[in-house]
């Protein structure tokens, strides 16, 4: 079994703790849901958003969806000018069988535009 790196990214609506916990929330389920994502083969979580996103922590969607024995890290991106605002990213570090182009990178809203070549963009 390997250690494989999922990604994802999503835009938030606006800087409000709901808005980036409901972000948070559907990003994961995506995430989850496209690579039959187990939480015990979860090893951590890394979250980050744009320095704009600061109203809440994007980790808490995380354990509220049950996720309380997972190590979650929260930070922010590089803030590189003319880059995309108001972006919540994810890295899940998950133990599977899968190989690296089995897994599914998940990229939604307005986030699409970060990786037109992904597939699986805002369905």
């Amino acid at each position: 079994m390997r250690c494989r790196g999922i990604r994802g990214a999503i835009t938030v609506d606006s800087n409000t703790s709901r808005d980036i916990l409901a972000a948070s929330r559907e990003l994961l389920t995506a995430v989850i849901n496209a690579n039959a994502v187990q939480p015990e083969d979860v090893a951590c979580i890394f979250f980050s958003t744009t320095p704009d996103l600061n109203a809440d922590f994007p980790a808490r969607a995380a354990r509220e969806m049950g996720f309380t024995s997972v190590a979650l890290l929260c930070g922010h991106e590089m803030a590189v000018p003319g880059s995309l605002p108001s972006c919540l990213r994810i890295l899940l570090l998950v133990n599977t069988e899968k190989r690296s182009d089995e897994i599914v990178h998940v990229y939604l809203k307005g986030a699409a535009a970060l990786r037109p070549d992904i597939e699986y963009n805002s369905r």
